[in-house]
């Protein structure tokens, strides 16, 4: 009687399950939804394409306005600096460390032009994101912001301590936009 060799078949089911894993890698990353980046309140695709106006945008604002954004009464200026940062870069030299609280934070935004010193009306868009997800984005415009003599002020709740970006601009009524991206944490 001859013996039978079934290293052949090893090797067939080996490589039919080897096949196998790569159609489910496939399709579970074709299921899985796409979370993307919206920094500056612009999809990824336009914010590598116009990365450089809107640095440019930004010093022609600064030429002509004073920007302030006050997190609990911490005053920030136009700044997108972070965006260059990691996370774990800007634990060690961000000067933007732990802005947030857990619970209510104050968050305040003027415009102030330099020739006649009166705060502008401005439209302002902003967005609190976790770093991680945009599961809890936190969206505001003017129309959910308080204004009084062209100060817009909200109170933003956060449920619990973590990373977070806030991500906007301003416009004033003459078209000048400026951008702010600003990583922090919240304790």
């Amino acid at each position: 009687m001859k013996k039978r060799n079934y290293w052949p078949l090893f090797f067939i089911g080996i490589f039919t399950f080897t096949l196998g894993m790569i159609f489910w890698t496939i399709s579970s990353a074709i299921k899985t939804p796409v979370h993307e980046d919206e920094s500056f309140l612009i999809s990824y695709h336009n914010l590598d394409r116009d990365f450089n106006k809107i640095v440019e945008s930004n010093a022609e604002f600064l030429q002509e306005y004073d920007f302030v954004l006050s997190i609990n009464a911490q005053k920030l200026k136009l700044d997108i600096q972070d965006v260059y940062y990691s996370q774990r870069v800007l634990d060690k030299k961000s000067l933007h460390k732990d802005l947030y609280k857990v619970g209510d934070n104050s968050i305040v935004f003027f415009v102030k032009n330099k020739k006649t010193q009166e705060n502008e009306k401005i439209t302002i868009k902003f967005n609190i994101s976790r770093a991680t997800n945009s599961y809890s984005d936190l969206n505001y415009d003017n129309a959910s912001l308080e204004q009084k003599n062209n100060t817009y002020s909200t109170i933003v709740k956060i449920d619990k301590a973590g990373n977070l970006n806030i991500t906007g601009f301003v416009e004033t009524k003459t078209g000048k936009k400026g951008y702010f991206f600003i990583k922090s944490n919240a304790i």
